[in-house]
């Protein structure tokens, strides 16, 4: 057990205010965007990564004293005019449409900003200079404090400052608070709000990259920058409550007064069992949100949020009436074709395919929650994980293959019913968070478990019964599974609990007022997508051999929703298409470029904006146009 000091308790409390200033410029950038515009901005990690590389470039071209300040103020102009860049020529053409979508295109962004910066600056981690005149320490009750973080924890409260004066006291803060409260209303008194809301995307932009660069002392530039930063940054507005600036500022502080009281305390021993605080540091700010909104569901400063907002794509109703004959033939000339291919491809192939198999039973689940329920998961890969998991486990343990993978649903949809009990109190972005607190829960839990889970390494030795060691069989074995569960899937979606369900997600009072318990129903169907989600899982883990933390990582969710919308949100086949076209063009861009994920994220552009049905959503208009 640790012994905690005063001095050495006062130091990790002052290095989690800096760390909590630093994040809170971050996290203004975004709660100004999201206040506005409503845009749901998974790119602004990437315009904080950016930040971080301009100021390393810009400091080798700065020469004297004030070089590396110089260089911190162009990368944040630079990051701000290409923040405006996005702004101008993608997302104001999403404003209109579904938050899914908006999700789905800055991700496509991600992927781009991501290549590009791999390609301008390389692979390699790239160390900046120490600030001019801040590269010593100060001694404070006996222990050394770096200079730089005295700095960082001054700059929160003088952005803070700078923001209550630049919306309080002047005609664009006036406009912003006019948009923040009601675009509606704003926009009939005259507003311009396109220019309104390219200057508020480029004011949050530029604290983005303001942000990236003033890390550049503490932290190496490196391509990781974007996703380690941009699930911290939506923590802290949601718990601050959606567009409230002082909100992010108190949660900023809550977050990194917790995580150094969580270094402070080291293990602690409580009788025989003991505690180790550092390792929670993880995860510290996911507990926080999972605790807050349980409490007060709209976070510290935010307005309630309305009831259940849909999130379904247009014309959702022309594509989740049942299957017609035509439909269930051409699934039956599809699975036939599906059976005939181990005959007539090589095994490298049939790898592709069952995961085309494993990922189109995961998007379904997904679909099924979001599409049938109106309920986003930002964090879906917990059951496909907690599934996967599950069967390894298993197996370790001297289970058969078939009872392991009996019990990959069961642990999932345990998983589920305990996290779905949380989500279904919360909606929109509130609900979507929540569902990634938990995730990144579980993900901490598998990475740090070494008894059990193994740790970061991850479990081997993960394979199939003897007779279904080869990969035809495999194949053939997957198919029938993913094929019986997304029947059971479809079926579901089409039976009295499905329409229920819909009920709930497009009018949640008249659904109360008929006597459906919205709630109940909403829990029910959280457990059955988790259950779906774990069988995935499983078969996952049998097809791989082994299984690691990242199977169960935001990356993972974050590909089942691409998957989705893809596919198309409410098309029936949708997770199918959706998953066939992610793997092949992953696989296909990664075997041609070393830039793969920038193909990719062009492909999701293009889908977001011109096809906002997604792949199913096309085919169907087409088929539709064809028999008329």
């Amino acid at each position: 057990m640790s012994t905690l000091s005063a001095g050495s308790l006062l130091a990790q409390l002052l290095t989690g205010l800096a760390d909590a200033s630093s994040l809170f410029v971050v996290a203004a950038g975004l709660t100004l965007i999201f206040g506005v515009t409503r845009i749901v901005n998974f790119a602004h990690g990437s315009l904080y990564m950016l930040g971080a590389y301009i100021a390393y470039s810009a400091t080798h071209a700065f020469r004297g004293g004030v070089g590396f300040w110089g260089a911190v103020v162009v990368a944040a102009l630079a990051t701000g005019l290409f923040g405006a860049a996005i702004e101008r020529l993608l997302l104001k053409r999403l404003y209109g449409a579904p938050e899914l979508l908006q999700l789905m295109a800055t991700f496509g962004v991600v992927l781009i900003v991501r290549d590009a910066t791999l390609s301008l600056w390389g692979a390699e981690d790239l160390l900046g200079p120490r600030a001019p005149g801040l590269k010593g320490a100060i001694e404070v009750m006996g222990r050394a404090i770096p200079a730089y973080d005295f700095f960082l924890l001054a700059l929160g409260p003088v952005v803070l400052l700078a923001l209550w004066l630049v919306l309080a006291r002047t005609r664009f803060g006036m406009l912003v608070r006019a948009a923040t409260e009601n675009r509606v209303v704003a926009g009939a008194l005259g507003v311009d709000e396109r220019a309104l809301f390219t200057a508020v995307f480029a004011l949050g932009a530029t604290l983005a990259g303001l942000a990236g660069a003033l890390q550049l002392p503490r932290e190496p530039a490196n391509l990781g920058m974007d996703l380690g930063i941009i699930a911290e940054a939506f923590v802290v507005t949601v718990v601050g409550g959606l567009g409230s600036i002082p909100g992010a500022f108190i949660a900023a502080l809550v977050i990194g007064l917790t995580k150094a009281l969580c270094v402070a305390l080291g293990t602690v021993a409580i009788g025989s069992f003991e505690i180790a605080f550092p390792k929670l540091t993880l995860v510290a700010e996911f507990v926080v949100m999972a605790i807050v909104l349980s409490v007060r569901p709209q976070g510290f400063l935010g307005a309630p949020p309305a009831m259940a907002p849909t999130t379904a794509v247009p014309d959702q109703r022309r594509l989740i009436v049942p299957p017609g004959q035509r439909a269930l033939l051409g699934a039956a000339i599809a699975l036939l074709l599906a059976a005939l291919l181990p005959l007539i491809s090589d095994e490298y192939t049939l790898v592709l395919a069952t995961d085309v198999l494993v990922f189109a039973l995961f998007a379904s689940s997904l679909q099924f929650l979001m599409g049938t329920g109106g309920m986003a998961s930002f964090g879906h890969a917990a059951y496909f994980g907690l599934g996967a998991y599950a069967a390894a486990i298993a197996v370790k343990a001297g289970w058969p293959m078939l009872g392991a993978l009996a019990a990959s649903p069961v642990i999932a949809l345990v998983g589920a019913l305990v996290f779905g009990w949380f989500c279904v109190r919360l909606s929109g972005v509130y609900l979507a968070m929540l569902t990634l607190a938990f995730a990144q829960i579980v993900w901490s839990i598998v990475f740090q478990w070494n008894d059990v889970t193994g740790g970061s390494n991850g479990l081997v030795g993960v394979w199939p019964a003897a007779a279904l060691a080869a990969k035809p069989a495999y194949y053939w074995f997957a198919l029938g599974c993913a094929g019986l569960a997304l029947v059971a899937l479809g079926w579901l979606g089409q039976s009295a609990f499905g329409y229920s369900l819909r009920g709930t997600r497009d009018s949640p009072l008249r659904a109360e007022a008929i006597g459906i318990d919205v709630r109940a129903t909403q829990w029910r169907a959280f457990a059955f997508a988790g259950a779906f989600a774990g069988f995935a899982g499983g078969l996952y883990a049998f097809s791989k051999g082994s299984i690691a933390p990242e199977t169960l990582a935001l990356p993972r969710s974050v590909d089942a929703l691409v998957m989705v919308l893809l596919g198309g949100l409410n098309a029936l086949a949708g997770p199918l298409l959706g998953a066939a076209a992610f793997t092949w063009l992953q696989d296909t861009l990664a075997r041609a470029t070393e830039y793969w994920r920038a193909g990719v994220g062009v492909v999701i552009l293009v889908l977001a904006i011109a096809f906002p049905m997604g792949i199913g959503g096309a085919v169907h208009r087409l088929l539709a146009t064809w028999r008329r």
